[in-house]
């Protein structure tokens, strides 16, 4: 006699009794009275929603999370979905064996949670459906977090305006200064930097009035640095060489593992607004002076402080405005080594003619500072994040030298 064989009964063969589906969601939704956040009510109005369109059917269900809602959240509300939708004759099961695909983006904006879902019925133009509920009150940050210092170590003025700099820590130890006509290469001994090199830019193209560039250290050779309309690219020789050609070339935004690059116009000193490869499922962007990038677990929140004088979000779904945040046009991302996550760097500027620092973090896409201000003697001129992300360089031109000094910045935790 064959042994019993038991085959997966395939989602058509039986739907559970009423009876037996409203004791599976009753059972599932007094576990959760425990938990610490109730998706209940929205859980059932984007439910409802999708059973609307789907009618009793099988589905399968694809839940993505672009909002500050935790990880074990998102996988209650997807149970609370499957279970909710199950009282309504709507059957989640594996995509394969599904007729309707249902894919659900859980997101939100300054004050509410928005979720959208989309019902694929075969070839035919998707349904959409959404909800939102207005989200809890920002987070203050925990009484035990660790309090923020923001440092600034000089690193070298001079008399002719500086871009960016950028350390590389070797061997040797070396300091690369971006300037409007020449790129200056510093060794140093660990006290002090010492001129070792200066490569002249050359080129037909002109530049702006107020000019804006960066430096970044390469894999393969020393550094390619950034101009308006032009791109250089050294050597890995020593002396070390340098090229400069016309180019209309992105910059890299923030760090090389952002990912992220965006077009810088060749006659102005901001932005285009289009970027490289995007920000999610955003191609393009407003124009900006600069940008910070803020890691998330699914997704990277983008703050880019406008041309038009806002600070605009941008997650991969939604653009918010922050109208109310009045920071200065450079800002910078900076991951601090004695806490999780990044902050960023924002100017403002002081009654007295110098400006100031400060770092914040955004709790619920809002900013919180975290750290003091630090005065500058000074108008700050530029502000980019390190290669690393654990710094950043500001430069600013001195009010009583009226040189322009390049200095690093770092967060520490306490004083």
């Amino acid at each position: 006699m064959a042994a019993a064989v038991y085959n997966s009964p395939h989602p058509e063969m039986f739907l559970p009794s009423s009876r037996v589906r409203w004791a599976w969601c009753a059972c599932l939704l007094v576990t959760r009275l425990a938990g610490a956040s109730d998706w209940r009510a929205p859980e059932s109005q984007l439910a409802a929603k999708i059973a609307a369109l789907t009618g009793a059917s099988v589905i399968s269900l694809d839940v993505r999370n672009a909002s500050s809602i935790v990880p074990s959240d998102v996988e209650e509300i997807r149970r609370g979905l499957t279970a909710i939708l199950g009282t309504a004759g709507v059957q989640v099961w594996q995509p394969d064996q599904a007729g309707i695909e249902v894919r659900v983006v859980l997101s939100e904006n300054l004050e509410d949670y928005v979720w959208v879902a989309e019902v694929h019925k075969g070839a035919a133009e998707p349904g959409i459906v959404m909800i939102s509920i207005s989200r809890p009150t920002p987070r203050v940050l925990a009484e035990h977090s660790p309090p923020l210092t923001l440092h600034s170590t000089k690193l070298v003025a001079r008399p002719d305006p500086i871009l960016d700099a950028a350390l590389l820590d070797g061997p040797p130890r070396r300091l690369l200064v971006l300037g409007t006509e020449v790129v200056a290469i510093y060794d140093g001994d660990g006290s002090q930097w010492t001129l070792a090199q200066a490569m002249p830019i050359h080129s037909e193209h002109s530049q702006p009035r107020d000019p804006r560039g960066r430096i970044v250290p390469a894999k393969d050779h020393l550094f390619d640095a950034y101009l308006p309309g032009i791109a250089c690219r050294s050597t890995n020789s020593n002396p070390v060489g340098m090229d400069c050609q016309p180019s209309d070339d992105s910059w890299p935004l923030q760090t090389p593992d952002s990912g992220l690059s965006a077009f810088f116009s060749p006659a102005r000193n901001f932005f285009t607004g289009a970027i490289v490869p995007g920000i999610g499922n955003q191609r393009s962007a407003p124009p900006f002076y600069s940008a910070a990038a803020l890691p998330r677990a699914n997704y990277t929140l983008w703050v880019l402080s406008g041309v038009d004088g806002e600070l605009h979000l941008l997650d991969g779904i939604n653009h918010q405005i922050l109208t109310k945040v009045h920071w200065g046009s450079d800002i910078a991302g900076v991951a601090a080594r004695c806490r999780p996550g990044w902050q960023v760097l924002a100017t403002e500027a002081g009654s007295d003619g110098g400006d100031s620092l400060e770092a914040f973090e955004f709790t619920d896409h809002e900013p919180v500072a975290v750290s003091q201000k630090l005065n500058l003697n000074g108008s700050l001129t530029a502000l980019w994040t390190a290669h690393d992300g654990g710094s950043a360089t500001a430069v600013y031109r001195d009010s009583d030298s009226g040189n322009y000094e390049a200095v690093q910045l770092t967060l520490t935790c306490g004083q």
